[in-house]
């Protein structure tokens, strides 16, 4: 019997460090797990164990290329670049004055499509590449079960078109490092089934910072030694 619905595993990478002990950025392509985004990682493996995945697709920087191969350790994943991360500017180029606000309220609300991560793309930009390259994977009718490894940004993208059936992007659905959000599609359309769900914390005691505000202070040290 043919599936009613399509499931699709839809992760974020686990937790890397983007500056240095003295707040410098670090090339954000290349970035490693940490030992906590390894962590991260296996819990996610923990929890899909026994889920057959029939398709492993990540955006192919090294961060998510490393979960996806903690979480789906015998499926060899695939590359879409077009599901790459938001690509922040140079931040010295940022007005001092604006810095803090391009980091903490970045995901404010339904954010304008205008808006520009960290002085570099926009959020236009980011939808524009992402919407169809998710559409051609969904089109494919080869899998039943798909685990996607992406970002915070492209993730978020990809709720809010399935939450609203619309081009918008809803800032506010915070994607931990490592979580799982969980999401159906069938003939008559999307079920999003689990949002922001993280096997390693599953009710989010950690903290409650959001990744930009935790990305600022690591940022700020560099002012304040």
């Amino acid at each position: 019997m043919t599936a009613v619905r399509r499931r699709v595993y839809l992760m974020r990478h686990g937790d890397v460090a983007y500056f240095d002990a003295d707040g410098r950025p670090l090339p954000p392509d290349d970035v490693p797990l940490t030992e906590t985004g390894r962590a991260q990682a296996r819990a996610a493996a923990a929890a899909l164990a026994g889920e057959t995945l029939d398709r492993v697709v990540t955006s192919g920087l090294r961060r998510t290329i490393e979960t996806a191969a903690l979480v789906a350790p015998r499926i060899e994943a695939e590359t879409v670049p077009e599901l790459r991360e938001l690509r922040g500017g140079r931040l010295d180029e940022l007005p001092e004055a604006e810095v803090e606000n391009a980091f903490v309220c970045f995901f404010d609300g339904a954010v304008p499509e205008a808006r520009r991560f960290l002085g570099g793309e926009s959020v236009g930009e980011l939808l524009d590449r992402v919407t169809p390259a998710f559409d051609a994977i969904v089109a494919d009718r080869d899998w039943n079960t798909l685990l996607l490894v992406l970002h915070g940004g492209v993730n978020r993208a990809i709720l809010s078109r399935a939450l609203t059936g619309h081009r918008v992007f809803l800032g506010g659905l915070e994607q931990a490092p490592g979580c799982i959000n969980v999401l159906d599609f069938g003939r008559d359309g999307w079920i999003v089934r689990a949002v922001n769900a993280a096997p390693s914390d599953p009710v989010h005691r950690a903290g409650r910072e959001t990744t930009m505000e935790l990305l600022w202070a690591q940022y700020r040290r560099r002012a304040n030694p």
